[in-house]
């Protein structure tokens, strides 16, 4: 039978070989989701550089089958597999069919160490491990064999299971298990098996396909055994100071992600107090809601009005909000060119002509401005028509955002309101916070709550049902008073039709203007702290999209997807609750990292039980 060796793999081009790739791909990572593969690969093959010259290797290296002479035990040969056996996998499983037992049958399959004799049969040296098909013995670093089970031969499927957690071994015939055959295994172990007479041939499964002995039920017991030792894992006198510090975490984390009315009612629950303003959650709730809009102009706007000076201190976080905002004009969902989709080119005598990226402000406005003759409803002083709940008529009054640009124009309009945001700690965090007179009107909680079903961590979980031509829907993303935020554009009058900035000749050449002025901001970050070379890669991927006919399907198309906003969207809220000297994660999401760490610290001591103490499992 002729060899193939490693370069002898089929052609990825190969519809069948890439379906079973899929299929054990899919099956590997079923069975052994703690294994980081790019850390620990798992054994997939027979390694075709270490064995001994009389194995030969064919069918993608997984048959094995005996091509020396065969006149003693000096004629032996063994193979071991690819990779040893990664700790993380908790229980490690691989199977053998014997596919012809050969003029003796002399073959044995078990583990061994790298650097084990590769002359000999498994089981027979040092840190060596086998069960051998011509008497069922098994040998443990020895060449005197205890009994163990039965003989094997042709036809017969026999599989090994390394338990990583006690540290056992155990094998399998036609799906039966035969009891513990090896304990006190060394780490590093790799699949090994060994023939030494001609026509011997054997076939391995690694997860190529499904195993004879239901391995799955095993892990089930195993994992149960782990989940119990955790669960009576004791607490002792101490249960009472962990509930208030477990109450605390929770309600950190509903605030931190702006739950508001969820975080109120578990605060009157538990008794427990909110550490931060209701105003000021709702502020950064409606920044994250504009962001995760795809309207980052009018959420930079909001967090210079609301945090003066957070993003002059932050020019990485201010570039990277910029050249969001980019991705969205091309995208066409930004205020500044989804204003210009629906004004016909007369009137855009209002649009100013070069507002600077800077976020420095002329005059150091911090306030939201409420409708008037003069206030811009679009993002960077653009005045799109007035609108109403009836579209049409009298236009009604909103809360609306200044320009970003430090022109003084810009940056001037009708009277301001106060802001509903104070930095301080109420004495009574759980009851609602007075507001002046003048104050923008206060949304519900229930109106202003980012709902649990369609949020995750303070993202969008799922945008399949919520995304229309590679935009959000507003009526979903925005409650009623927030579609007047910025541009008082409504989906009935807006169309993207996945072209260019909305197919508008104006919106096109603001995007234009835009990356000019991205690309000045980002030479003068240049100048004032050097080259940075994240900053470059993202800006180059943001003009690319101006290369392709359709961007939304050129090779870097995926910045134009909607759940790219979302890294960013955590970014922002973050620096701004650093800003506040609050925490920037919350303690929960911070406990949790650790206790991930944790356990991916024990895969990498060799700790078996990591495998079925994942947090995720824990987590409902």
């Amino acid at each position: 039978m002729a060899e193939l060796g490693a370069g002898s793999l089929p052609l990825g081009g190969d519809p069948a070989f890439n379906y079973q790739e899929h299929e054990l791909n899919e099956r590997l990572k079923r069975l052994y989701p703690a294994v980081n593969e790019e850390e620990t690969p798992l054994p997939r093959s027979w390694s075709p550089k270490d064995k001994y010259s009389y194995i030969g290797l064919s069918q993608n290296n997984l048959r094995v089958h005996y091509k020396g002479h065969g006149k003693n035990h000096k004629d032996a040969a063994s193979v071991r597999a690819t990779h040893p056996i990664p700790a993380a996998c908790g229980i490690y499983y691989f199977e053998v069919k014997i596919v012809s037992k050969g003029r003796d049958g002399y073959m044995g399959i078990g583990l061994s160490a790298q650097g084990v004799n590769m002359n000999r049969l498994p089981g027979w040296d040092k840190h060596s491990y086998g069960y051998h098909g011509d008497d069922g013995h098994s040998f443990c670093s020895s060449g005197t064999g205890q009994p163990y089970g039965p003989t094997f031969t042709t036809g017969d499927v026999i599989g090994c299971c390394v338990n990583l957690i006690n540290n056992t071994c155990f094998y399998t015939k036609n799906g039966i298990s035969l009891g513990v055959a090896f304990t006190d295994l060394p780490p590093n172990l790799y699949p090994t098996v060994g023939l030494q007479t001609p026509g011997e041939i054997v076939d391995a499964n690694f997860g190529q396909q499904p195993f004879v002995f239901d391995i799955e039920d095993y892990m089930s017991e195993w994992r149960a055994k782990i989940h119990g030792m955790i669960a009576r894992f004791p607490i002792g006198e101490r249960l009472g100071e962990w509930q208030a510090v477990l109450q605390n975490m929770v309600s950190s984390y509903l605030v931190h992600h702006g739950y508001c009315a969820t975080a109120t009612a578990f605060a009157r629950a538990t008794e427990t107090m909110i550490q931060e303003d209701q105003t000021s959650i709702k502020n950064r709730q409606r920044i994250q809601k504009l962001v995760l809009a795809g309207r980052v102009g009018e959420a930079i706007e909001a967090t210079q009005q609301l945090y003066p000076g957070l993003l002059e201190h932050n020019p990485n976080l201010l570039f990277m909000l910029k050249c969001r905002q980019f991705v969205e004009m091309v995208n066409g969902t930004d205020s500044e060119v989804r204003c210009l989709t629906i004004r016909s080119p007369k009137s855009q005598d209002s649009y100013p002509g070069s507002p600077s990226l800077s976020p420095r402000h002329g005059a150091g406005n911090t306030h939201l401005h409420t409708g008037g003759a003069d206030s811009p409803t679009c993002s960077n002083g653009v005045t799109p028509p007035n609108k109403s709940k009836s579209h049409g008529g009298a236009g009604s009054a909103s809360v609306k955002y200044p320009s970003a640009s430090s022109s003084a124009s810009s940056s001037t309009s009708s009277s301001p309101s106060s802001v509903n945001y104070s930095e301080s700690n109420s004495s009574d965090s759980t009851k609602s916070q007075p507001h002046s007179a003048n104050s923008t009107q206060e949304t519900s909680d229930s109106e202003m709550e980012i709902e649990a079903e369609h949020y995750t961590n303070g993202v969008v979980e799922s945008s399949s049902a919520r995304i229309m031509n590679g935009t959000y829907k507003h009526e979903e993303i925005l409650q009623p008073d927030d579609n007047s935020i910025g541009n008082g554009v409504t989906d009935e009058g807006y169309n993207n039709s996945r072209q260019l900035c909305g197919g508008n000749q104006a919106a096109t050449e603001r995007m234009i203007q835009f990356g000019r002025e991205l690309q000045a901001l980002n030479e003068q970050l240049c100048r004032e702290y050097g080259k940075n070379a994240t900053h470059k890669k993202m800006l180059q991927d943001a003009f690319s999209l101006l290369a392709y006919s359709d961007p939304w399907s050129c090779p870097v198309g995926q910045q134009l997807d909607p759940t790219q906003r979302e890294s960013l969207c955590s970014a922002l809220n973050s620096a701004i609750l650093e800003s506040q000297n609050l925490p920037k994660q919350p303690p929960l999401m911070l406990a949790l990292g650790q206790a991930t760490e944790c356990v991916q610290l024990m895969a990498r001591v060799r700790s078996g039980s990591c495998s079925f103490a994942r947090v995720d499992n824990f987590l409902h």
